[in-house]
C-alpha cells in the first residue's frame, strides 16, 4: 500500500491509498480519482515527505479481505455541508459504498484499530469489519502493513 498526497485543479489537498504507484497511474490516467473535497477529477500527486516503516517481529498473517475504515468525519454538520456540495453523482456513489459496508462488515466502532489487528495476526475470525480511528492509529496499522481503508462517510439524507 502506497499514500499519496493528492491536490486537485481547484487546491484542494487530500491523502488516498493505493495498491501500489502503477494503481494509482491508472486510475489517475483514467480520472478515477476524485477530489475528497470537491469532486474535481484533475488531480495530481502533491509533494510529501516520505514514511519509513519499521520491521515487524510479529509473523506474517494473511489480512483481512473487507476492511474498511471511514475517515475521521469533521462535524456532522461540516460533513453534510460538504456533501451538499459535491457533486450528485459523487454523493450518491458514497452514499452507495456506506450501505454495502454497513450491510457486508461489522461495525467495530472506535475499537477499529485494535480488531484489524487482530484479525490481521489471526487472534480473531477473519471477517469485513468498520469503525473509526485516529490518524494516528491508521499511519500505524499502515506501518504494521495491515491493510484498509478509509473512507468518507457521507450523512444520509443529504
Amino acid at each position: 500500500m502506497i499514500l499519496y498526497r493528492l491536490r486537485c485543479s481547484k487546491g484542494h489537498e487530500f491523502e488516498s491509498w493505493f495498491k501500489d504507484s502503477k494503481t494509482y497511474e491508472r486510475q489517475e490516467k483514467k480520472s478515477l480519482v476524485g477530489c475528497a473535497v470537491c469532486g474535481d477529477a484533475k488531480v495530481a500527486r502533491a509533494p510529501m515527505a516520505p514514511r519509513l516503516g519499521k520491521g515487524s517481529q510479529r509473523p506474517e498473517v494473511e489480512a483481512p479481505v473487507a476492511a474498511a475504515a471511514p475517515a475521521p468525519p469533521p462535524e456532522h454538520q461540516q460533513m453534510a455541508a460538504l456533501a451538499k456540495h459535491m457533486p450528485k453523482e459523487l454523493r450518491e456513489a458514497l452514499l452507495k459504498v456506506r450501505e454495502q459496508v454497513e450491510k457486508n462488515c461489522e461495525h467495530v466502532g472506535d475499537k477499529f484499530a485494535e480488531e484489524a489487528r487482530k484479525i490481521h495476526y489471526g487472534e480473531s475470525d477473519k471477517r469485513g469489519i468498520y469503525g473509526e480511528t485516529s490518524d494516528e492509529e491508521a499511519e500505524a496499522l499502515a506501518d504494521e502493513g495491515i491493510e484498509f481503508g478509509r473512507l468518507p462517510w457521507v450523512p444520509r439524507g443529504n
